[in-house]
C-alpha cells in the first residue's frame, strides 16, 4: 500500500495570490501592523509565516503567539472572501486530474494531502477549484504543527490508524513543488517526487537529491510509475 500525500500550493493548484492577500489583511487587522510583500511563503505553513512576518516587524514571540489563533481564524475568514470574488474552477495544474483518477481507481493506493495550509484553507483551496476533499483519505496540515518535518509522520500515523497495519516510511509518497516538500519526508524514510510548477525550477528540485523530479503531472503513465514503482 502506498501513501501518496500531496502538497496544495503550486502542486495541485494556483489561487492567484488569494492566501498572501488573506495572510496581509489577517496580520492588519488583528496586529494593526503592515508586513513586507516580499516574504517568501513557499513550502512553509501558515503559522510560521505568521511567525516570520511579525518577527520581521519587530513583534514579541509572546505577542505572536497568544494571538495566532485568532489570526488564523481570521485569514481563514478572509481567504473565503478573497476565493469568493473569482471564479477558480479549473486552476488545477496540468494532469492533477488524470493523475487523482488513475491513483484513486487503485487498491493499493491512499490518497492523502500534507501541505502548510490549515486544514480549513486547505479545504476552501481545494473546494475553489473543483477538487473534492474527501477524496483524500488522510492529511496533515500546517495547523497540526508548524514545522513541516513533522507532517509526514502525522499522514503516516493516520494511514495506519485507517488501514490497521504499519505503514513502512519508503510506501509513503510526498509530491510537492518546493525543496521543502522534497527534504520534510527524510525523517521517516518517505520518497519525494517534486513538479515544477511552482516557483522552482527542475534543476532547484533536482539539486535536493532526494527523489525524481517531473516539469509537470501531465505524463500519468510515467508519473505512476515513479509513484508505484511499477
Amino acid at each position: 500500500m502506498k501513501i501518496v500525500l500531496f502538497d496544495i500550493d503550486g502542486t495541485l493548484l494556483w489561487t492567484d495570490g488569494a492566501g498572501r492577500r488573506a495572510v496581509h489583511q489577517a496580520l492588519e487587522f488583528v496586529f494593526g501592523s503592515s508586513v513586507p510583500e516580499n516574504h517568501e511563503f513557499d513550502g512553509k505553513t501558515d503559522p510560521q509565516i505568521v511567525r516570520e512576518l511579525m518577527q520581521r516587524v519587530g513583534t514579541s514571540d509572546d505577542v505572536i503567539e497568544a494571538r495566532l489563533t485568532e489570526t488564523l481564524s481570521r485569514y481563514v475568514e478572509l481567504l473565503l472572501g478573497e476565493l469568493a470574488q473569482a471564479d477558480y474552477a479549473g486552476n488545477v495544474y496540468p494532469g492533477i486530474p488524470s493523475l487523482l483518477d488513475a491513483l484513486e481507481a487503485r487498491d493499493d493506493v491512499l490518497l492523502g494531502l500534507l501541505t502548510g495550509n490549515v486544514r480549513e484553507g486547505a479545504t476552501a483551496k481545494l473546494s475553489a477549484v473543483g477538487i473534492a476533499r474527501d477524496r483524500f483519505k488522510v492529511g496533515a496540515f500546517g495547523s497540526d504543527n508548524a514545522s513541516r518535518p513533522e507532517l509526514p509522520a502525522i499522514a503516516r500515523r493516520q494511514a495506519e490508524e485507517l488501514l490497521g497495519h504499519p505503514v513502512r516510511g519508503n510506501d509513503v509518497v510526498v509530491i510537492g513543488d518546493t525543496p521543502a516538500d522534497m527534504r520534510c519526508g527524510l525523517g521517516i524514510g518517505a520518497r519525494a517526487i517534486g513538479v515544477a510548477t511552482g516557483r522552482y525550477s527542475v534543476e532547484e528540485l533536482q539539486a535536493c537529491r532526494t527523489g525524481v523530479v517531473f516539469a509537470d503531472l501531465s505524463d500519468t503513465v510515467a508519473v505512476m510509475r515513479a509513484i508505484i514503482g511499477d
